[in-house]
């Protein structure tokens, strides 16, 4: 049908050529992008596959990105590591050196210690300043923090390797032990234990009753007396009666008896007094022309003497008669001293106490008034009469418990403080005074020993004699000491005692008695019987091999040897076999050979190479016995820990550690992970199962070492210097160098088989992801460029085939014509 409103022909032709125009866009945006998807609606799916995709391909390669620099972290810190380790070698060498004390002087092995203190500083200095990016790696701040608990301190030592510590930031550890590490042991239970001889041995005791004494106190009273002095008196008879004094200067009877010579002398000769140096007479010269006063002036201010005169006229003339003699005799000034002792109660009174005389009796025939009070002795006497010193002591009789004596009365017999005589002075002052003596025993003890042993029971005897001596009866041992019929000290009783020589004597420590004397009372303490010595050791020669951990060491020992020598040889080379021995008591007793270390590695081997059948090691051996020690057993948070030794270590995904408790020790530990440790996000998931931790403990010398100590005691001055414990030093050192290339090994590992491997499992799961998001989402150019060329084609057919169409109703004017 032809038809000319509605071109059929040329809509189909339109709508196929709009639709090839869609594909050829199609392919040049595919072609020109290189993706097949480059909006929703060419792949709503893939879109959301490829989107997933490139997501997880990012995190990945975030994850490789933080993988490299953790095996940077680890390699800066392994390099670190690699120097710690060379100096601590060095540090042993020099150990070792200095140990050859036979062949190296002392400044030699004194330079020693001076380069392990610089490598001591060296390996401090580079636990300090080893970093990444400004993260210090080897000061300990990458360590685990840990929080001690139950019997955390039986822990020696604790290196926590990682910890997972999930959300709440910590982890509580908890380790139970099942059984403690043992040493081996074996034992020899038939050594017979040697008794040697001992003495027989006993003593004196020496007691003395001491009476209970009260305390006294003393009155001193002293009289002085004054000097007198000899004088004369000259006559001179002139108009007026008129008279010279003459004295002696000081108080003294020196002049007593002596002749007075008094002569005259011509007007300008002086007046003068000397005395004569061979009969002691004085000799006065007396001017003529002069008055009496006038000449008593100029002889003023003699060494000896003083003239005077009452006469202010009278004048010596030549007709004048003179002479003189002495008309008193002159005495010293004299001092008398007088004592009353007063004594207080034996019991019940004042530990002492004081004596005081007061004037308050007003009545001067009034007998003295005695009282106590106020810690003292108040005596009232008259205040104007003379008091008697006895009356004295007879009124402080009458106080209860006291009593009073004049012990020295010196010729006073009275006293009179108020009113004297002019040349008599009197004064009571408190005197010397005693504590109160409580009742008391003295006590002293000589020991005794014999010289000899065996069966001794002596008796001591005492008697009075005129000399100190000593003398042993040779049958029974008995002893008799003589001494003086005064006191004897105890001590020259000990020298007597041991110069005789059958006994050793000494006086015991604590002695209250140091003296042998009236009221002295003895006893003897029994001799024990003295022990004779019987055989012991080891019943045969032998010959036996001891192995141990550490190595194996041959001992030849003869028959006798004893249990003690035994132990002592063992001992000397413990350090070479790993094996001690001690003694287990009895008798028989046993000997006990333990390793010196504990665990499964430590063993005890005790093989007798030669030896008679019934000696003592065949016969309590055979022909010899090994035993090995056990390790450590426990759970650590419910998992079975490694045990060696006395040392656990677990490896889990969750926790892994190593830890020491003490030799032997069986507590159950707890304590608590609160942080630190080093994460790495090894993976594209923020997962605990896709991050990696990893704790680096300190390398200092104060955490460097192990069960023997810490590295910083081999400084100068410290515990295990060269010369102070060369040994210990060895010890500390080979565990520092455990500790060193134990960490060095485990970030070895941790960087070859973790990081490493997780490396190139991150880059093939990269690979393959890229793979598969390129499939989904890149362009197939061989196919797309087919399609174009389809497209293109089509277009060109569509449009020939559209012009062809729309001719079609042109052919209907053909009708009309």
């Amino acid at each position: 049908m032809t038809r000319i409103n509605t071109n059929t022909s040329s809509l189909v032709a339109q709508g196929r050529l709009n639709k090839v125009n869609n594909d050829l866009q199609t392919s040049l945006t595919r072609l020109s992008t290189g993706l097949r998807i480059n909006s929703g609606k060419d792949d709503p799916a893939g879109l959301i596959a490829s989107e997933s995709l490139r997501s997880d391909i990012t995190s990945l390669n975030k994850a490789i990105s933080n993988t490299k620099r953790a095996s940077q972290i680890v390699a800066t810190a392994d390099s670190a590591l690699g120097q710690v380790g060379s100096l601590l070698n060095n540090v042993r060498g020099l150990v070792v050196e200095a140990a050859n004390k036979g062949a190296l002087s002392d400044s030699e092995i004194a330079a020693n210690q001076l380069q392990i203190d610089s490598s001591l500083e060296a390996i401090n200095r580079i636990a300090n300043t080893t970093s990444f990016q400004g993260r210090k790696l080897l000061d300990g701040s990458l360590d685990y923090l840990t929080q001690a608990g139950t019997n955390f301190s039986s822990v020696k030592d604790l290196k926590i390797d990682q910890a997972n510590l999930g959300s709440a930031g910590s982890l509580a550890v908890s380790i139970d032990v099942t059984s403690a590490a043992t040493q081996a042991e074996v034992a020899i239970n038939n050594v017979t234990t040697p008794v040697t001889g001992v003495a027989a041995t006993g003593g004196i005791s020496f007691s003395r009753s001491i009476a209970a004494a009260g305390a006294t106190s003393t009155l001193d009273v002293t009289q002085t007396i004054a000097g007198a002095t000899a004088s004369t008196t000259a006559a001179i008879t002139v108009g007026a009666a008129g008279t010279f004094t003459l004295e002696t200067v000081e108080d003294t009877d020196a002049f007593n008896g002596a002749t007075i010579n008094v002569t005259r002398t011509t007007a300008g000769n002086f007046s003068s007094i000397t005395v004569d140096e061979d009969t002691g007479n004085v000799n006065v010269v007396l001017e003529e022309g002069k008055t009496l006063q006038a000449i008593a002036s100029e002889l003023a201010g003699h060494a000896q003497f003083t003239l005077t005169s009452s006469s202010t006229t009278a004048i010596l003339n030549t007709d004048t008669s003179i002479g003189g003699t002495f008309d008193s005799a002159g005495t010293d000034a004299t001092t008398k001293t007088a004592s009353i002792t007063v004594t207080g109660p034996a019991t019940g009174g004042p530990t002492n106490f004081d004596v005081e005389i007061v004037e308050t009796l007003t009545d001067p025939n009034a007998a003295p008034v005695a009282s106590f009070g106020s810690g003292k002795i108040t005596v009232q006497v008259n205040d104007g009469g003379a008091t008697s010193l006895e009356a004295i002591a007879q009124a402080i009789g009458q106080v209860s418990g006291y009593s009073a004596a004049v012990t020295d009365d010196d010729g006073i017999g009275y006293i009179n403080l108020t009113t004297v005589g002019a040349n008599v002075a009197e004064t009571a002052t408190q005197g010397a005074k005693t504590n109160s003596v409580a009742a008391s025993t003295q006590n002293a003890t000589i020991n005794l020993v014999s010289n000899a042993t065996g069966d001794i029971n002596s008796t001591v005897t005492f008697q009075t004699g005129s000399a100190l001596g000593v003398s042993v009866n040779s049958t029974n041992g008995n002893l008799t000491v003589t001494v003086g019929s005064g006191s004897t000290n105890l001590s020259d009783i000990v020298s007597a005692i041991n110069s005789q020589g059958t006994y050793t004597a000494s006086i015991a420590s604590g002695n209250t008695l140091s003296a042998f004397g009236s009221g002295t009372t003895t006893t003897t303490t029994p001799f024990d019987n003295g022990v004779t010595a019987v055989t012991g050791g080891i019943s045969h020669d032998a010959v036996f091999e001891l192995v141990g951990k550490n190595g194996s060491e041959v001992f030849n020992v003869k028959a006798g040897t004893k249990i003690g020598e035994l132990v002592t040889q063992i001992n000397l080379v413990s350090d070479s076999t790993g094996v001690s021995a001690s003694v287990d008591s009895g008798n028989p007793a046993k000997l006990l050979l333990k390793s010196t270390e504990y665990g499964s590695d430590a063993f005890v081997d005790l093989r007798v190479v030669s030896e008679a059948s019934t000696g003592t090691f065949t016969t309590a051996l055979g022909a010899g016995a090994r035993d090995a020690g056990s390790d450590i057993v426990a759970k650590i948070n419910g998992a079975e820990a490694n045990g060696k030794g006395n040392s656990l270590s677990i490896n889990t995904s969750s926790l892994a550690l190593n830890l020491t408790v003490n030799a032997g020790s069986s507590q159950d530990v707890a304590f608590t992970i609160n942080g630190g440790g080093a994460t790495f996000q090894l993976g594209g998931d923020l997962v605990s199962n896709q991050q990696a931790r990893v704790g680096i403990g300190s390398v200092s010398t104060a955490r460097l070492g192990g069960a023997s100590g810490r590295l910083f005691q081999l400084a100068s001055g410290e515990s295990a210097s060269l010369g102070t414990d060369a040994a210990l030093a060895s010890r500390i050192v080979d565990e520092a160098i455990s500790n060193v290339s134990n960490l060095r090994g485990r970030l070895g590992a941790f960087q070859a088989t973790t990081l490493e491997s997780n490396l190139v499992s991150l880059g093939d799961t990269v690979n393959n992801l890229t793979e598969a998001e390129s499939s989904i989402r890149d362009a197939d150019f061989a196919s797309e460029s087919a399609r174009l060329t389809r497209a293109q084609i089509l277009i060109q057919s569509a449009t020939s085939v559209l012009g062809i169409a729309n001719q079609s109703p042109q052919n209907v004017l053909g009708l009309l014509r």
